[in-house]
């Protein structure tokens, strides 16, 4: 267990190194994700993205452990 939270640690860590260069391709601005902007504030809230990352994250660890 100790292995796999590590893990997911680094690959967490990667993304969020990798961010700027994802959101390039267009990750993160998809249709489904939800972005209020006013003066002085900002809420986005990434439905579309975080289904998507869910999906290929689980096929992965789907694959893995087969």
């Amino acid at each position: 267990m100790s292995r796999t939270l590590i893990i997911v640690g680094l690959c967490l860590v990667a993304v969020g190194l990798l961010w700027p260069w994802v959101g390039r391709i267009g990750l993160g601005r998809l249709p489904g994700d939800i972005v209020i902007e006013r003066e002085n504030f900002r809420l986005y809230v990434p439905i579309t993205t975080g289904i998507l990352i869910s999906v290929v994250v689980s096929a992965i660890l789907w694959l893995i452990n087969r």
